[in-house]
């Protein structure tokens, strides 16, 4: 099964399969320190609280938060999970062979979650795992995208990275509402909005 975007994904995909877009869902069966709200952290700490199940992506929702203990302050609907450091790495795999198709390295500032500086294509070498226990979802697509920091899964899309898919794209830098849409010597302009603000994007 091939799907383009999320549209297509909520279409065709078995409702069986649509449980690995559950965040909370996929970072329990990883191991993670992780809970919905309402479940007391297990000691003080930063944690991340995002939406569950998010099919706008781009970050939206998400926090950096300090949680004492109770988390019955957090929205419902949300779940808090042990806090990550490390590089931002969308790896788009073939699963049918699970090799990888490309690898892309987001940077962005430290005080954002949703607003990345620019994401770039960087050696298929840099070392990420596979999540073979969910073969039984993920074989049954023709190609998926899967986000780790450093090299822990934080998302499975069970479709491409929407960003690089059309064409063979190297750089891609965000332009935000109210920026410049000059391109820099080398790239070109392109349309691309999002909720969260992006207009289009810097690409070469």
């Amino acid at each position: 099964m091939k799907n383009k975007d999320e549209e297509e994904v909520w279409a065709n995909s078995p409702a069986d399969d649509l449980i690995i877009l559950d965040k909370l869902f996929l970072s329990k069966k990883l191991q993670y320190n992780c809970g919905p709200t309402g479940v007391y952290v297990p000691k003080p700490g930063w944690y991340i609280t995002r939406p569950c199940v998010n099919f706008m992506g781009l970050g939206m929702g998400a926090k950096k938060v300090w949680l004492d203990l109770k988390t019955d302050h957090l929205p419902i609907g949300h779940f808090w999970c042990e806090w990550f450091n490390g590089s931002h790495y969308s790896v788009d795999w073939n699963p049918k062979t699970r090799t990888k198709l490309y690898t892309v390295k987001g940077t962005k500032d430290k005080d954002t979650l949703t607003k990345w500086n620019k994401w770039k294509k960087v050696s298929n070498k840099t070392i990420h795992w596979y999540p073979k226990r969910f073969d039984d979802i993920l074989s049954n697509y023709d190609h998926i995208n899967i986000e780790y920091i450093g090299n822990k899964i934080i998302e499975i899309h069970l479709r491409p990275n929407e960003d690089f898919e059309e064409k063979d794209i190297k750089e891609f830098i965000p332009v935000w509402e109210g920026q410049d849409v000059t391109p820099p010597k080398g790239y070109e302009y392109i349309e691309c909005p999002e909720h969260h603000g992006r207009i289009g994007a810097f690409v070469k």
